[in-house]
């Protein structure tokens, strides 16, 4: 019996989960799937630039471990971009961090952040 997956710690869903060509009928075979803990690699290490020993310790995995999500994460957005499919961000091995406790991190909750100071500028 394999060695069953350990959660990682994600900050939020992202606010939207398709992107693509969206305006014409899709079948099964021109969907492109990313779990929500490769969307939060590539969130953390294209976006926030943070190494990968880094988000593997705001995720709470092993620095190989956050490289091979990497690795399928960026394989699925080229996929998805060559190919004219639709990418969808669902499922994963993954737990929400509620903002506190021992899930949250400097990093995490950026998007929390950013919509409390843009609210205070109006």
């Amino acid at each position: 019996m394999p060695r069953p997956k350990k959660w990682r710690r994600v900050c939020s869903l992202p606010d939207v989960n398709r992107f693509g060509p969206l305006g014409f009928p899709v079948e099964k075979e021109d969907l492109v799937i990313m779990s929500v803990d490769e969307y939060e690699t590539i969130r953390l290490i294209d976006l926030e630039g943070l190494s990968q020993e880094e988000c593997a310790n705001i995720m709470h995995v092993a620095r190989t471990t956050v490289q091979g999500i990497y690795q399928e994460a960026r394989k699925k957005i080229a996929e998805s971009l060559v190919e004219g499919k639709v990418l969808l961000i669902e499922g994963g091995e993954y737990r929400l961090c509620g903002g506190e406790g021992d899930f949250h991190s400097r990093r995490c909750c950026h998007r929390n952040r950013c919509r409390k100071d843009k609210t205070n500028e109006f």
